[in-house]
């Protein structure tokens, strides 16, 4: 059950990671937000999710899978475009943009997809192990 667990929280983080990648390519244009200046790109820090087992009298730390521990906003300066003709240009016409890469997201996209479908692959060979072991107790 250890295996599902560690697998159904990788699941749930590359989902996540998924969603970002997906709102950071739709946001590669926005130049107003409500925080101010150009939409910034989103990225999650991954950490180790651990728990707290007891073992006799001794108080030990167990693996539980991953978690995200933050979503930070890219600290890369904007894009900018000279486009007087724009509502959100400045004094010199210049438009900051998000200082997005098409690029750089799809090979973002391609590396979490790629881990989503490695723990969902793990987590139905634990299901089907556990299956077995069922049978064999049955026999």
């Amino acid at each position: 059950m250890k295996t599902l667990e560690v697998s159904g929280s990788a699941l749930t983080a590359h989902r996540l990671w998924l969603d970002l990648i997906a709102n950071n390519i739709a946001n590669m244009t926005t130049t107003r937000t409500p925080e101010g200046g150009p939409y910034r790109r989103r990225v999650p820090v991954f950490a180790e999710r651990l728990k707290e087992a007891r073992v006799g009298g001794t108080l030990r730390r167990e693996e539980a899978g991953v978690a995200v521990a933050a979503v930070v906003a890219d600290p890369n300066p904007p894009r900018l475009v000279f486009d007087p003709s724009h509502p959100d240009a400045d004094a010199q016409g210049y438009v900051a943009y998000p200082n997005i890469n098409i690029v750089n997201e799809m090979v973002d996209m391609l590396a979490a997809t790629r881990a989503y479908e490695a723990s969902a692959t793990v987590m139905e060979a634990a299901k089907s192990m556990a299956l077995r072991a069922l049978e064999i107790g049955r026999g």
